[in-house]
């Protein structure tokens, strides 16, 4: 039999990290890890918005989805995965193990009306996102109008976090676009960007991750950022082709043709030198860390010959080389 019980509605936003305190028996009270059975006794819980690690296992403990709350401490402190935990609305088994009611809890099937923004996500997608949710084109429009920005930021482009979002009943277009900016207000590693350096602004800086969050895979992230960095040291237009698929909404090309550089755009790194005007997607905290932590290196290019395999260099005639080895794979379909 399944039984669904909803608790107090409260959460738009994801959670931060893990409050605990190391106390208590050495061994936690814990039901042992069984594999589930069809007809287990289910629950619907809503974990509301801010949670501490604390407050989402006594609410495990109340639900009789696990034996201690202590139980539940040791394995979410153990695990980052417990920082991704989502607000909202979750189906949970009872009487489980802390390790499964955690595997549970980030279980994106057993999260209703799950709103996903992917790393380098559009605002323009987040829009169509929210709309298949259910909420109002017109209301979502005016949400973008209102939301409550950080400091120094015109538009809300970059500022929704990419994670998992389960909203409560009730809540407004408003409250789910704060949600997603408050989220990403809430990342350490946002927090630094969000103060600038000595060199760029904090728009600048995020411009600058979602161009890494674009162009590189996160082991490259390091490298493409400092490419970035050297093309305008020196003057050198960036010429990034993740600029130009953003003007033209263009998802997983990885071709660009000559003419498509010719768009004119602000945001054509290929016709205007120096950053676009704000940033191309929301970028990722690997990507956030990657702006503000460059690899050191002379860099000026690079390209993807082969999946898998950037590589970088300051000779434009290494970088011809290799980039006939990507037309020469590309035509072979290396890349499909």
């Amino acid at each position: 039999m399944k039984v669904r019980l909803v608790v107090a509605v409260m959460g738009v936003a994801l959670l931060g990290a893990f409050f605990f305190a190391r106390s208590g028996p050495t061994v936690a009270p814990d039901f042992p890890t069984n594999m589930m059975i069809a007809d287990q006794s289910e629950v619907v819980i809503d974990i509301p918005n801010g949670s501490t690690g604390s407050e989402i296992a006594q609410l495990l403990f109340e639900n009789k989805v696990i034996k201690s709350s202590e139980a539940f401490f040791r394995v979410a402190v153990g695990d980052k995965r417990s920082e991704k935990i989502a607000p909202g609305n979750h189906r949970i088994s009872q009487n489980i193990s802390a390790q499964q009611a955690l595997e549970q809890l980030l279980d994106a099937d057993r999260i209703p009306n799950l709103i996903r923004i992917y790393e380098g996500g559009w605002k323009s997608e987040v829009v169509t996102e929210l709309v298949a949710y259910g909420f109002d084109k017109q209301e979502i429009n005016k949400a973008f109008a209102q939301v409550v920005l950080p400091k120094g930021f015109k538009d809300s482009e970059g500022l929704l976090f990419p994670a998992q979002y389960s909203f409560a009943k009730g809540t407004s277009a408003l409250q789910a676009v704060q949600a997603m900016v408050d989220r990403f207000t809430a990342e350490p590693v946002a927090q630094q960007l969000l103060m600038g350096d000595d060199k760029f602004t904090a728009s600048e800086l995020l411009t600058i991750a979602s161009i890494v969050q674009a162009e590189g895979g996160e082991k490259d992230f390091s490298k493409v950022s400092q490419v970035i960095r050297n093309r305008l040291k020196i003057g050198m237009p960036l010429q990034m082709d993740a600029t130009v698929h953003f003007v033209k909404k263009l998802r997983g090309q990885i071709f660009l043709s000559s003419q498509s550089t010719l768009i004119n755009s602000p945001y054509n790194t290929y016709k205007k030198y120096g950053l676009p005007p704000g940033p191309i997607g929301s970028p990722g905290v690997a990507a956030m860390t990657a702006a503000l932590q460059p690899a050191s290196g002379d860099w000026l290019y690079f390209v993807t010959v082969a999946p898998g395999d950037t590589r970088f260099t300051n000779s434009f005639d290494e970088f011809n080389t290799w980039k006939a080895l990507y037309v020469k794979n590309r035509k072979a379909g290396a890349f499909k």
